[in-house]
This record gives C-alpha cells, sequence and structure tokens, in this order.
C-alpha cells in the first residue's frame, strides 16, 4: 500500500511539473503574439508613450484599414494562389511517390528512397541563381508562376520522406481484401491509401504551408513588380514605407499571420495524428 502511494504521489509530482512546465511554455510562445496584436491598435506614438504591453486607450482600426488600402489584398491574393496550386500539386506528387516506395517491393526502392533522403541535406539558397536564369530564360520571371515550381521542388524530398513513413504504418490487410475483391492497384490508392493517409497529407499541409507562406528568398529574387509579390515581400516594403509608424508595422504582421494561426487551429487534430503515426518507425 505504501509502495502504491509512493508512486501515485511521484505520478501527480510528475503530473504536476509537466503542467507547469507546459503553462510556462505556451505563455512564452504567445507573448509575442500578444505583443503584436496589442500594440497593432495604438497609436503612432502611443507605444513610447505608454508600456508595450499595456491594453491601447481605444481600438484604433485605423492602422488595418489604411494596410488595407495599401496593397494588402494584392499581395495576399498572390500568397493564396502561391500557396494554394503548390500544395496541391505537392501533396498529389508525394502521395504518388510515396505509395510505391512504402507499398511495394522492387529493387531500386531502397537506392531511390535514399536518394530523396539525400536531396533533404542540399541547401536550398545556393540555387537560388540557376532558379533566377531558369525564370528568366523561360519568361516566368516577375510572375507568381516562377515561385511554384522552386516551392514545389524544394518541398517533394521532406514530403516523401515523411509520407512514406506514414503510409507504411497502414494495415496491408486491408490491401489484400481489396485486391480479393477485385479492387485495382490504382482504384485502392485513390480509394483507400489516400483517406487514410489524410493525417499524413495535413501534416504535410501545414509544415509546407508555414514554409511557402513565409518564404522570402526565392520571392524576392524572381519577383520585381509589387503585383507579383508575396506577403513576407508585403512585410517588407511596409516596413520601408512605415517605419516610423511602429503600429502599422504591428497590424501587417498580424494580417499575415492570421491565416497560418486559422489553418492550424482547423487541422490540428490530424496534424497531432500525422505527427505521431509517421513517427512510429521509418
Amino acid at each position: 500500500m505504501d509502495s502504491y502511494k509512493k508512486s501515485k504521489a511521484k505520478s501527480v509530482t510528475a503530473w504536476t511539473v509537466a503542467f507547469i512546465l507546459a503553462i510556462f511554455w505556451l505563455a512564452v510562445s504567445f507573448m509575442p503574439f500578444v505583443f503584436m496584436v496589442l500594440n497593432s491598435f495604438k497609436e503612432k506614438f502611443e507605444m513610447l508613450t505608454k508600456g508595450v504591453f499595456q491594453l491601447p486607450d481605444s481600438l484604433n482600426w485605423s492602422n488595418y484599414t489604411e494596410v488595407l488600402k495599401g496593397g494588402f489584398g494584392t499581395y495576399f491574393k498572390n500568397s493564396v494562389i502561391v500557396l494554394a496550386i503548390s500544395l496541391i500539386l505537392l501533396l498529389f506528387i508525394a502521395a504518388c511517390a510515396s505509395y510505391p516506395l512504402a507499398r511495394f517491393k522492387f529493387k531500386l526502392a531502397n537506392p531511390i528512397y535514399a536518394l530523396i533522403v539525400a536531396c533533404m541535406s542540399i541547401p536550398v539558397h545556393i540555387t537560388l541563381i540557376p532558379v533566377f536564369k531558369m525564370a528568366k530564360s523561360t519568361g516566368l520571371y516577375d510572375s507568381i508562376w516562377a515561385l511554384i515550381g522552386p516551392y514545389i521542388a524544394f518541398a517533394v524530398p521532406i514530403s516523401v520522406f515523411i509520407l512514406t513513413s506514414f503510409m507504411k504504418e497502414i494495415p496491408r490487410e486491408i490491401e489484400e481484401s481489396a485486391e480479393i475483391d477485385g479492387c485495382g492497384k490504382i482504384q485502392m490508392f485513390f480509394s483507400m491509401i489516400l483517406p487514410l493517409a489524410k493525417p499524413g497529407l495535413a501534416t504535410l499541409a501545414i509544415y509546407n504551408g508555414v514554409n511557402m507562406w513565409n518564404e522570402f528568398s526565392f520571392a524576392y529574387t524572381l519577383t520585381q513588380s509589387s503585383a507579383n509579390r508575396t506577403l513576407p515581400l508585403a512585410i517588407w516594403e511596409f516596413q520601408g514605407q512605415y517605419s516610423m509608424n511602429t503600429p502599422m508595422i504591428m497590424a501587417v504582421l498580424t494580417l499575415t499571420l492570421l491565416p497560418m494561426i486559422i489553418m492550424f487551429i482547423i487541422f490540428q487534430d490530424k496534424l497531432v495524428k500525422g505527427m505521431t503515426a509517421g513517427a512510429v518507425k521509418g
């Protein structure tokens, strides 16, 4: 009985410590967002006269209206188009590549998988000049379409790596039962494997979506006019335009961050499932 009480006390203590650490980490992680939102509603010099974490005297929506009038909608539209097309094509390519690597047995499976994993070690930015020359020669320079190809290409290795590990965890008995019923490989892939792989696909969508949404180097190199630039460049250009108006910059950052937060809230359950299932074995 004493050993049981000691074990229970240790368990309660461990959970209490873990809970306190989780609350502390949540507060530290959430603090920058609170700082950003609070100051986005302040007047131009209100941050200097008051503390940065004090509530504003009134909700000053003029910062947001000024940002929206300043062409923010164009940057937002470009980012949404690039992100949507890139993610759809990326997930389809990654799923088509991961399925045979995870479910079929053939001689080149391991070498191909090793090559894909090796591609993850290539620094993305060393390809800036070749990609820039390719965009120039193909006439895609200074268009949002120049960003889609590089975004997909550099996200494929990690996506195939994660999705292959996830698909290996799908029970083979499901495929065997479908084959007995006369289901072909292609039909099986679209009707069974893809639906079962939704948590893994959601994980990839969020992981790669955040990276694409925040990508700066290729967007800066491959686009020139404001009409074709994405949100990270909007932050950079607005910062130059409103360098003395910090609340205005905070409004730009808040509007840029909100879509990713909303996407995470919507898909957080699938994200957790995908991360835990795909991490069992590789």
